[in-house]
């Protein structure tokens, strides 16, 4: 009988995991593995790590998570590996100064918050969750110096940010080096066959190919991920590629994973149609196959239908089609919605009024005050039908319909405390 590993070749399943991979140690090895456990019917044991810094994931934070989803669909194992030993750390990758280490309650409070996340994507069921500290936690110090003796300094300091920093004279703590070795050992206990991370992770994930070496465990192969272009990226005829920054938050050019279904969708469907087929190939369940089959058809159908994907993988199926209803009805037809959510705000304590960039931010109509502020300067903020001009502007008790960007209404009552 044919299992799940046996239902797509060797070469299809290496075809559907490294699209839009950057980069692959090896691609030989991937295929040699792939074809093995198609034969024995044994699944490939794929890890991604997460320091759990609890983080306002974006669709540019799930890459490497849609990539792990492919494998399991597969049928192999994907192990979402949380590192609250390494997480007290703290990952110095791209950094220019030490981070500040995690307590233990915070590791523990952040690893929750991950795992709601992630588990819209990967299937629960079928991931194996682990905590690095199952294994660092029963370490002795000799346990640690042999493993800090397996790695030179010298190439330690062939990694970038280090590199730079010691060419500075910018201070590198000890403790700095021990975290690639630690993210490699992660590899040896574990025994993966494939790690996933994104391209500033490289160094490290070749660590861990090193150490499994040193430990006598099949090295793993090594697979890193693009950075996200944000949803106001174009493409440029001269340079043939999409050019723009990356998704952030600070820049305003993100989906979040946890925004409401309407601007999830609105969002979606403001990007051009290049970074639309973009996006398909880095956060679409969709095989290569039907992405192909959609871009012989016109562009809005398969954006409307990329969009839907998206908002019904962290909202509903439901959602997403109620989304693509209010899309049409408020941007396509520039009809008023005919049901506006409503929220009640105190006034702060003793004050007869609150600044507009509060109240934005307050209500979650903007991230934070200095998003209100971009939001306000921009245009994109109407207060009972009319543009706000002044973040600063004093809002005292009353009822305000308020309108951000082109697809958000809210109607606040402001109360006195």
């Amino acid at each position: 009988m044919e299992t799940l590993l046996q239902q797509a070749t060797p070469e299809e399943q290496l075809r559907e995991v490294t699209r839009g991979c950057v980069d692959l140690v090896t691609e030989a090895e991937l295929l040699k593995r792939l074809q093995e456990s198609y034969e024995k019917g044994v699944p490939l044991r794929v890890k991604a790590g997460f320091d759990p810094t609890a983080p306002d994931l974006h669709l540019g934070h799930t890459l490497l998570i849609q990539r792990m989803a492919r494998f399991q669909r597969l049928g192999h194992t994907a192990i979402f590996l949380i590192g609250d030993f390494t997480g007290r750390i703290g990952d110095p990758t791209g950094k220019s100064a030490a981070r500040p280490p995690l307590s233990t309650e915070q590791v523990l409070a952040n690893a929750e918050t991950y795992k709601q996340q992630v588990f819209k994507i990967l299937d629960p069921e079928k991931t194996e969750v682990r905590f690095n500290n199952e294994w660092f936690g029963r370490m002795s110090a000799a346990d640690m110096i042999s493993l800090a003796a397996k790695y030179p300094v010298a190439r330690m300091l062939e990694r970038d940010d280090f590199s730079k920093r010691f060419k500075e004279g910018r201070s590198i703590a000890i403790h700095e080096f021990l975290y690639p070795l630690a993210q490699g050992y992660d590899s040896v206990a574990l025994k993966s066959d494939v790690e996933l991370g994104g391209t500033d992770q490289l160094f490290n994930l070749l660590v861990g190919r090193d150490l499994q070496r040193d430990y006598g465990v099949r090295p793993q192969v090594v697979m890193t991920g693009p950075i996200l272009e944000g949803i106001d990226a174009r493409w440029d005829a001269e340079k043939g590629k999409i050019v723009g920054d990356k998704m952030s938050k600070s820049l305003g050019n993100y989906v979040g994973v946890v925004e409401a279904p309407q601007e999830q969708f609105g969002k979606l469907m403001s990007v051009s149609d290049e970074l639309m087929w973009r996006y398909y190939e880095l956060l679409s369940d969709r095989s290569i196959a039907e992405i192909e089959s959609l871009k012989a058809g016109h562009p809005k159908t398969a954006k409307v239908a990329l969009a839907k994907e998206i908002v019904a993988r962290f909202h509903g199926a439901a959602a997403a089609d109620e989304a693509e209803a209010h899309f049409e009805q408020v941007i396509v037809r520039k009809e008023r919605p005919e049901e506006i959510e409503e929220k009640s705000v105190a006034l702060p304590a003793g004050e007869e009024a609150m600044p507009l960039a509060g109240l934005l931010a307050d209500t979650g109509l903007a991230g934070s005050r200095g998003e209100a502020r971009r939001l306000v300067a921009q245009g994109g903020v109407s207060i009972n039908g009319e543009r706000a001009s002044d973040p600063q502007a004093s809002l005292g008790a009353g009822d305000y319909e308020i309108k951000v960007g082109k697809r958000r209404f809210l109607r606040v009552h402001l109360v006195r405390g």
